[in-house]
């Protein structure tokens, strides 16, 4: 009951900035609707805290409604889908009153496995994130960013891709594009009006889960967008992007 009412809130918000002060093209929804209730995890790029993630629960809601690429009028909030997490990091969800009430609309908060005071280590995936994602993941689907960052073309998390080995979750690729123009970083505050938001779904990823973690996370950024030879190809939907 309770996400319930944050998702009718934090939607009823939002709304007007994602689709009246900017504009949003949303592709791919055909292919939410074949997927299991559970065991379903989508990898995207991120480009902002918090508005990347309610736009998407604002579309899960809608196809849950029957909606097709698009959100239309916003009564889907009166019965939103629920069953879905996402993968935040644990700093940013205290950061303030706005980010704890995002957090109870089904953030799995983890530790920064690769920051220190802003300066970049490698440690190693802690276990109970780890868990946390697991037992989400046995009843719904989950959302992370395997990048773990919104600057553009950062290196891919392997933790991403041990989480794929282990649980062997149906992977759905999204790509965004975008909200890095309209958003400030947080994703609370306009940095310009009439922007078109971009989310495109494609479809489920074929996975070989016996491969080396590292081929498995090159595959995801690939699927992204996200990996080298985009950035080299200069993909559309990352043209000129700055570093967050």
């Amino acid at each position: 009951m309770v996400r319930k009412l944050v998702y009718a809130v934090v939607g009823l918000v939002s709304y007007p900035g994602l689709t009246i002060v900017n504009r949003l093209k949303i592709s791919g929804t055909e292919h939410l609707r074949r997927l299991p209730k559970s065991n379903v995890l989508f990898v995207s790029n991120h480009q902002t805290y918090f508005a990347d993630v309610i736009t998407f629960l604002h579309i899960f809601c809608a196809v849950k409604w029957r909606k097709k690429d698009k959100l239309g009028i916003p009564y889907y909030l009166l019965n939103p889908f629920t069953n879905v997490y996402y993968v935040a990091a644990e700093e940013t969800m205290r950061g303030s009153w706005v980010s704890r009430l995002f957090t109870l609309a089904g953030a799995l908060t983890v530790k920064r496995t690769w920051t220190n005071k802003g300066t970049e280590v490698r440690r190693g995936l802690d276990p109970s994130d780890t868990r946390k994602i697991t037992r989400a993941l046995e009843d719904s689907w989950v959302i992370t960013f395997p990048q773990g960052t919104t600057k553009a073309f950062a290196p891919g998390r392997k933790g991403t891709a041990l989480i794929i080995k282990q649980n062997k979750p149906v992977v759905v690729p999204v790509v965004i594009s975008g909200f890095w123009r309209a958003f400030n970083k947080t994703g609370l505050k306009f940095k310009k009006k009439g922007v078109l938001l971009s989310v495109t779904f494609k479809p489920p990823m074929d996975i070989n889960y016996d491969a080396p973690a590292e081929e498995i996370l090159a595959s995801v950024m690939d699927a992204i967008e996200q990996s080298k030879d985009f950035m080299l190809k200069g993909a559309h939907h990352w043209k000129n992007e700055p570093a967050a």
